[in-house]
């Protein structure tokens, strides 16, 4: 079913403590999976930005805003309980509980409209299903897809050459070799015998790692007899380990054959994600930190 969106989790979070009790975030996240069907492995993904779970962070939002609107309230951080206007509101429904009733409270009201205003959406309540994080990761998501899409673009009006050039690069970036400037190298290209490039695994070079590396269309795919091919250069150098790596696509049978020769495969998305992710060919313009409370700071731990 997915996640759902944080105003889709008012009124289980309201069911979640509606013995009046105080209970914590973790106990808080159990009921609410158990009462919307949400699965381990929905649990388990995770914020592009902040690295925690998207269902946690949706919890925690949806809390904040009952906290807002005078529903929820919590003894300390991290505890909570209904209010006695929660408690009326469970026992008497809305037919939607969303943020459009939520802003009948003017406390809520003032902050919602304040956040709206400085995200520049709309002064819509019922138009805002996403919380700040969400927001956020769709952001970071967007710039990323254009920066690959951009990234891609500048490969491909360069020479195949220069992609071999890249493809060893960026092993080494990733930490091949280790720090060892000349730990990998690109094959001479009249007499490669279908090996593009060799890098070393290790610091002292007791193992390598051999390279295809093609610049293809990108809305091309590799086939099998390609795998194949590649497979059998790898035989003729007694290599046990090697890399394709493409500019394009794999079909399901050039997957299938590479699973069984033991070959890495690396396609187009997945090749400028690297990039992205190993600052190769790009820079940084700006830096957002996204900071939350230290739990260590207020329980006396630095005393």
């Amino acid at each position: 079913m997915g996640i759902p969106k944080y105003n889709e989790m008012y009124l289980p979070l309201l069911k979640a403590l509606g013995d009046r009790a105080v209970h914590t975030n973790r106990e808080m996240a159990d009921t609410i999976a158990e009462i919307l069907g949400i699965t381990q492995q929905e649990r388990q993904q995770f914020t592009l930005t902040s690295g925690v779970s998207v269902f946690s962070n949706r919890v925690n939002w949806a809390c904040t805003y009952l906290k807002k609107a005078g529903l929820v309230e919590s003894e300390r951080r991290g505890h909570h309980r209904l209010t006695d206007e929660g408690y009326q509101i469970l026992q008497n429904p809305p037919q939607l509980l969303d943020n459009n009733f939520l802003c009948k409270y003017p406390s809520f009201q003032d902050f919602y409209l304040a956040e709206s205003s400085s995200a520049e959406r709309s002064s819509s309540p019922s138009e805002s299903d996403e919380t700040p994080q969400d927001l956020i990761d769709h952001a970071f998501s967007s710039l990323n897809q254009k920066l690959a899409d951009d990234l891609m673009a500048e490969i491909m009006s360069k020479d195949p050459s220069f992609f071999e050039q890249l493809v060893v690069k960026l092993l080494q970036k990733m930490g091949y070799g280790g720090s060892v400037s000349d730990s990998g190298f690109v094959t001479q290209q009249s007499n490669d015998g279908g090996i593009d490039g060799i890098i070393r695994e290790d610091k002292l070079g007791f193992d390598q790692i051999y390279i295809q590396a093609k610049r293809w269309d990108p809305e091309k795919s590799i086939s099998r007899p390609d795998i194949q091919k590649f497979s059998g250069a790898l035989r003729d150098e007694g290599a046990s380990k090697g890399l394709f790596i493409t500019t394009a696509k794999f079909s399901d049978g050039a997957r299938a054959s590479a699973e069984k020769q033991h070959i890495v495969l690396v396609d187009g998305k997945r090749l400028t994600r690297l990039m992205i992710e190993y600052d190769l060919g790009v820079s940084p313009i700006a830096k957002y930190e996204i900071k939350t409370i230290d739990s260590d700071f207020f329980n006396g731990a630095d005393e």
